[in-house]
């Protein structure tokens, strides 16, 4: 035990041992009865089992409470005495008692002390668990598009003039397609920065659901000018407290990921609602749903793809993933399921106290 600790445990147990006698001269001037300020020591025990670290600062309290009982509250007073009949006994009670409550306070106390660092190992094992998904969605979705851009620019450079006007144009297309995929996904990545690691939380502020959505769609339109989307927004004005920022990267990923896995040409649908306490966005799609096997652990970062078809070498695992620890981050939910008619993508914010009528 450092210096530091006995110190406090000193400290702790002088000042409620002193507490406890003076409140108990006070209460002795009413009723001359022993047993009754025992009961205040014993309480003081239990205090100082609480307060204090180890065993020993309540069982020596114990022993101190057994002598001012002794000592002070007795007959005769300001005496040591155990001839009186039944004295022995009924300290020797007193003292085991007052032992016993000591040490099961303690063994409580360093119970809940390891219940608190098995939670925090379990809540670290979590974090790398997510660190080891995220790193081996990073493997996978930038290496696709990376071979992909080594293959058609060697294949440009190699080829030289014999290549036509449209094949040229082709291969430039795929190169700049891969590029905005990945300059897409290092926007994800650069997301995750602005979650606090500390606690796994962001700093939110009150932020306007349907502008939230709006910037969201338009930010996606600027990449992706053909992408088809349906919005539907409540009549009334809906706060929530968010960061406006990653929540559109939230929306613009599970967009993305119907747009190129749903392997269907229809619409998106973005509809947002306030049911109870929370914002509810849900975005679907028409497509072929998303794979059984894949629907259990889609968040998990890990999935090569969304749904059953579409576009392979785009993966959304860090996308998907990302999605998962922004909403967490907002103590939000998020989740996926199938419809008869494709893939149908949940998430929820808690509301702001301030929601207005339009």
């Amino acid at each position: 035990m450092d210096k530091k600790t006995l110190f406090r445990n000193i400290l702790i147990t002088t000042l409620i041992l002193g507490f406890t006698t003076a409140g108990s001269f006070a209460f002795f001037r009413f009723t001359s009865n022993a047993e009754n300020i025992a009961v205040f020591y014993m309480l003081a025990v239990v205090f100082i089992a609480r307060f204090t670290t180890g065993y020993v600062p309540g069982i020596i309290a114990s022993l101190i409470s057994v002598i001012c009982v002794n000592f002070a509250f007795t007959y005769p007073f300001f005496s040591l005495t155990f001839s009186v009949d039944g004295y022995p006994i009924t300290f020797a009670a007193l003292m085991i008692i007052a032992s016993l409550t000591s040490m099961t306070t303690t063994h409580l106390k360093e119970k809940n002390r390891i219940l608190n660092e098995q939670e925090k190992l379990l809540m670290e094992a979590e974090k790398e668990k997510m660190r080891a998904n995220l790193l081996r969605a990073v493997s996978h979705d930038l290496r696709t598009p990376l071979t992909s851009i080594i293959g058609t620019s060697s294949a440009y450079l190699d080829s030289g003039s014999s290549l036509t006007e449209e094949e040229r144009r082709s291969m430039v297309q795929t190169i700049y397609d891969d590029s905005n995929w990945l300059l897409h996904m290092v926007e994800n990545l650069l997301s995750v920065t602005r979650i606090r690691q500390t606690d796994a939380h962001v700093s939110t502020t009150l932020e306007p659901v349907e502008e939230v959505v709006s910037e969201a769609v338009s930010r996606l339109k600027k990449r992706l000018p053909d992408a088809r989307i349906r919005v539907s927004t409540p009549e009334d004005f809906i706060m929530a407290p968010m960061d406006a920022t990653l929540i559109e990267q939230v929306i613009i990923n599970l967009l993305e990921n119907g747009i190129y896995h749903s392997g269907s040409d229809a619409p998106m649908e973005l509809t947002v609602t306030a049911e109870q306490k929370n914002a509810v966005f849900r975005i679907r799609d028409h497509g072929h749903g998303i794979r059984e096997d894949l629907l259990p652990n889609i968040f998990d970062g890990y999935a090569d793809t969304a749904t059953s078809s579409g576009d392979s070498r785009k993966g959304m695992g860090i996308g998907l993933s990302i999605c998962k620890t922004i909403i967490m981050a907002h103590d939000g939910d998020i989740w996926a399921e199938n419809l008869p008619d494709g893939a149908l993508f949940t998430f929820t914010l808690p509301l702001g106290e301030e929601t207005y009528e339009s």
